[in-house]
């Protein structure tokens, strides 16, 4: 709701206050929403939006007659035995040869089996004891600072304003409210997190217009079914197993250009079906493919940047293809390197691969090259385009043939005509057929404010806001949201000792992050799917593509630096027309962000959620108690890990005397990058990682061109290390000394100088001699 700015006063402290400039876009806001005065500014709060105060259980709250909120239950969220299988949101996990040349994991004790030997000493807060004081959880007995009236709940805001106007003499003023600090904040980094509101340059314009195709008629008629396609019976079969009867609009409008062989740049609100989008379009064009031994051959590669992605992908391509006679192979690490070797000697048509994996086997697998590449694909390409996916992607596309059809997808895509033109791309078509950064029209995104105390700086109030948001997380998954919950953080060291805090409180939940192997990935994936664990805890590496159906929440435990990873980590949910819920807590460095979602939601989609104060407060004790169990457990593990380092560098060394021969007799894998040039990549895709994730950290390398970011990093590295600095800046200097003074100049060779008689030398030294006598030397 924005309502008009008629005297300046000091808001209320339960506010999060964003100033809205007025002549700033509007078309995103909800019709209803008033038009603010010509020259003045208007306020959009979010404790003007519907609150939400939290109750509690599902069954206390229908024990009190509380009926807040989505209904979940109304929702059929199963999957049924057709899907469960192989349906596209009921896509399976298991892959042949999954465990690789890890083998299976060994009979040994995991981190599960520790935690188990902690819990016995935990006891939980007494006011979340499951159906023990109802009364008590339904209404907090008086409202601490870390909760609201109920005067603060919705409809109760006439009572609110008056006890407001009271109140604003005496209390403490809120560092959320510095307004004439923050507006200049905001201005400064509007570009940063909101840059699609603002106007793009007339020169922009000029580029796209001239790179992009013309925009083609908008009058042609939209499919209504996938039988309007004319497509083969084979994959319309397909389509009908897995109960795929209408296109979405995305697939309705890239379909048709798809067959006629135009690139394109596609971008769609996540879950609209973008996988489906560019794999019906690719069978049907194989379904007319030479089909002789001789005629075998891989012409379609589809990228992702992450390997559950990829293999989401190749088990939807699978399962629209089961009636036809098209191979896939799915290439990416952590998966067994000569099975994919094996398969990719069969030729099959479709590969989907990870950029690494894929430049591994170009590299490495003599039987496998690019040269007959049709079509690439390019899944979530925005993250493909970034930096830490510049080498890779380049050395991909130098490889592929320059005569082929592109595609790339995404839900932010970017039409930056610099990152799309090292691309190849031929007259690319644009298909946006969802608002720029935009969510889904049934998911409602929920706030949580996360209070600190006002006197704590530096480390104290970051360890106080970190155990805040702790204690409101615990609070949600204890009390309101109980069962299939995707919780994102920042760090896998976060993801895994939250795992450990839920486990003591005997909360099921998995984790999934990077550093674990890729079979545990895949089965924190699959316990998650199939209901085993309620609650998974992820990294941004589930934040894209991953597509499960029955998610019926996602929790930010951190809000992003910018709108991207949101956008992508609340689109875990609400997927394929269905609702889902997205909380966030919010502090005070997400203001900027927040400021941004508000301004392109409709305000229905937005609430507050009041969490109970004494709750939280019991919860942040509960949590204080138990850090030395936590720590306790982290030695244990990094006990038990060493021991199986141990015993795997001693089946290492036995495998190495058993069978040297024949391990020395293989050829060593080769990469396009020096060590040097990845360990720089990987550096500069790290900072830019936690630039976007961490609003406190800025990118060292924005607005720095490629090269200039290579320099930084080799003259950081030479401050490391002085006397190897000096010697990398002598050898720079001399390659710049060889460098032509001007573009197509040959340098002239140096001149030989003329040998010197033994009568020239004594001569010169007579004269040398003479000279110092005069001069008084000896």
């Amino acid at each position: 709701m924005v309502r008009q700015r008629s005297a300046p006063s000091r808001p209320a402290r339960d506010d999060f206050i964003m100033t809205l400039d007025s002549d700033e876009e509007n078309e995103s806001m909800n019709d209803s929403i008033p038009a603010p005065v010509p020259g003045k500014k208007v306020k959009a709060r979010i404790s003007e939006r519907e609150k939400i105060v939290d109750r509690g259980t599902p069954a206390q709250r229908a024990s009190a007659g509380d009926d807040e909120g989505l209904e979940m239950g109304g929702f059929e969220f199963d999957v049924d035995d057709s899907m469960a299988q192989t349906g596209m949101q009921g896509w399976h996990f298991h892959v042949d040869g999954a465990a690789g040349a890890h083998g299976t994991e060994a009979e040994r004790t995991t981190v599960d089996d520790i935690i188990e030997r902690h819990r016995a000493g935990v006891q939980l807060p007494a006011a979340l004891q499951e159906a023990e004081d109802d009364e008590e959880a339904e209404e907090p007995a008086a409202p601490s600072d870390d909760t609201d009236s109920d005067d603060d709940a919705f409809g109760g805001g006439v009572r609110a304003a008056k006890r407001e106007a009271q109140d604003d003499e005496e209390e403490e003023e809120d560092p959320l409210e510095d307004e004439d600090e923050d507006e200049q904040n905001y201005e400064e980094a509007e570009n940063d997190v909101d840059d699609s509101a603002s106007d793009v340059s007339e020169a922009t314009k000029e580029r796209q217009a001239a790179y992009f195709a013309k925009d083609e008629e908008t009058d042609a008629p939209v499919a209504s079914t996938f039988a309007s396609f004319q497509l083969n019976r084979a994959l319309m079969r397909g389509l009908a197993a897995l109960h795929f009867h209408k296109p979405t609009p995305i697939q309705a409008r890239t379909i048709p250009l798809a067959l006629a062989g135009k690139d394109i740049v596609a971008g769609a609100v996540t879950g609209s079906g973008k996988t489906a989008a560019f794999l019906v379009p690719i069978l049907e064009r194989l379904s007319y493919r030479e089909r002789g031994v001789e005629d075998a051959k891989s012409r379609v590669v589809v990228l992702c940047p992450t390997r559950e992605l990829a293999i989401q992908c190749h088990s939807v391509g699978q399962a629209l293809a089961r009636f036809m006679d098209v191979r896939f192979c799915l290439c990416v690490g952590g998966l067994s390197l000569k099975a994919q070797e094996a398969e990719l000697k069969r030729r099959p048509d479709i590969l989907v691969a990870t950029p690494g994996r894929l430049i591994d086997h170009m590299r490495n697998s003599s039987s496998f090259g690019m040269e007959d590449i049709e079509i690439l694909v390019m899944d979530e390409a925005d993250r493909m385009l970034e930096d830490g996916f510049q080498d890779e992607l380049n050395e991909i596309v130098r490889m592929c043939p320059a005569k082929r059809q592109t595609m790339l997808f995404s839900a932010t895509m970017t039409e930056d005509v610099d990152q799309l033109v090292r691309l190849s791309l031929r007259q690319p078509v644009r298909l946006f057929v969802d608002p720029k950064r935009s969510t889904a029209a049934k998911l409602v995104q929920e706030f949580v404010r996360v209070r600190v105390p006002s006197q704590a700086h530096g480390r104290e109030l970051q360890v106080a806001e970190d155990q805040q948001r702790a204690s409101l997380l615990l609070t949600l998954c204890m009390r309101t949201f109980r069962a299939q919950v995707i919780i994102f953080v920042r760090s896998k060291k976060l993801a895994h000792q939250l795992k450990i805090l839920f486990g003591l409180l005997g909360l099921s939940a998995a984790e999934l992050h990077g550093d674990l192997s890729q079979e545990q990935r895949l089965q924190s994936l699959t316990q998650f799917r199939d209901g085993k664990v309620d609650f998974l805890l992820a990294t941004d590496l589930a934040s894209r593509g991953i597509d499960i159906r029955g998610v019926q929440t996602v929790i930010n435990y951190d809000m992003p630096a910018q709108m991207e990873p949101y956008l992508h980590r609340v689109g875990r949910t609400a997927r394929a027309g269905r609702q889902g819920r997205a909380v966030t807590l919010v502090g005070e460095s997400d203001r900027r962000l927040l400021k941004a979602v508000l301004k392109r939601t409709p305000p229905e989609q937005v609430k507050h959620r009041l969490m109970p104060g004494d709750v939280v407060q019991q919860l942040s004790g509960t949590i204080a108690s138990l850090k030395p169990e936590i720590e306790q457990i982290l030695a244990e593990e990094k006990e038990e890990r060493a021991l199986r380092q141990a015993e795997m560098e001693v089946q290492k060394g036995e495998n190495m005397i058993a069978h040297q021969d024949e391990i020395y007799s293989r050829p060593a894998r080769t990469w396009f990058q020096s060590d040097r040039a990845k360990a720089e990549a990987k550096a500069v895709s790290g900072a830019a990682y936690a630039a976007q994730m961490d609003p406190r950290k800025k990118d060292r390398f924005a607005g720095l061109s490629r090269k200039k970011r290579r320099n930084k990093i080799m003259r950081e590295e030479d401050a490391k290390d002085a006397q190897q600095g000096e010697v990398r800046a002598a050898i720079r200097a001399a390659k710049r000394s060889q460098r032509p003074k001007q573009l197509g100049a040959v340098r002239a060779p140096p001149t030989k100088r003329a040998r010197s008689t033994p009568a020239a030398k004594g001569s010169a030294f007579a004269a040398d001699m003479a000279s110092r006598s005069s001069r008084g030397r000896p």
